[in-house]
């Protein structure tokens, strides 16, 4: 399996081009708008096809980039089901639900909390845990559509059930490392060391982390896919530019 990580310095988001092979049809996960000729020149190095991307959640750091591509390749846009689906989607996966990339397969796994629309897709012998689980760490709650009680049921009761071998690769680390295991996770986590539910969301719930700076552009816009970028709309795109 072809699986490249892309890093944008600015969101501090990680973007995932997956394929079976050279030369067959691929996915990319969470891609972000400034980085779409990345994974273009990627995309045509290892003769794929872009035939689907997905977003894990309506991201508020940054803007997608789901609908330039599929602009730019005619290639399906993905989320898992949820009450922003429909505007961002033209497939929209439920829990359980099969995702194919060529002869690959991926299974769709509903885990709230970091928002109400997260999802984690887990392929093979590793999951993608968009914001919900991060290495060393978890998706912030205080945001839009966060709730800590349901972030410690989607890791404790869904993530932490998978494999201890499982590869977890986030969709943001700000430390410089690109991916763990469940295990490692398991065992290190500091926001994971807890006995019950009340001390993780005691633990979330006084985090105290500074509201993201482009939250307020970036949620309206990718809950369109980015399409307001894409069709240069002048007063946002003016905004968002001039940050």
């Amino acid at each position: 399996m072809i699986l490249k990580q892309f890093f944008d310095e600015v969101s501090f988001t990680y973007s995932y081009l997956i394929a079976d092979k050279e030369g067959s049809e691929a996915c990319i996960i969470d891609p972000v708008f400034e980085n779409i000729d990345s994974y273009l020149s990627a995309i045509k190095k290892l003769k794929l096809k872009l035939v689907k991307v997905i977003d894990t959640h309506i991201h508020s750091d940054h803007i997608t980039g789901v609908s330039a591509l599929k602009e730019m390749t005619d290639c399906a846009i993905i989320m898992g089901k949820s009450e922003n689906s429909p505007l961002v989607a033209n497939i929209e996966v439920k829990d359980r639900g099969i995702i194919t990339i060529g002869n690959l397969k991926m299974t769709a796994l509903y885990t709230p909390g970091h928002t109400s629309d997260s999802y984690s897709f887990q392929i093979m012998d590793r999951v993608f845990t968009g914001d919900t689980l991060l290495i060393s760490g978890s998706g912030r709650t205080d945001l839009p559509g966060g709730d800590p009680y349901k972030s410690y049921d989607s890791i404790f009761n869904i993530l932490l059930k998978l494999k201890d071998e499982t590869l977890v690769y986030p969709a943001h680390d700000y430390n410089g490392k690109k991916f763990s295991t469940i295990k490692k996770e398991k065992l290190e986590n500091p926001r994971l060391q807890v006995k019950n539910k009340k001390e993780y969301v005691d633990i979330m719930n006084n985090l105290k982390l500074p509201t993201p700076k482009l939250m307020d552009l970036a949620i309206p816009i990718n809950k369109l896919g980015g399409k307001i970028i894409n069709k240069k709309n002048n007063v946002l795109l003016k905004k968002f530019k001039n940050f």
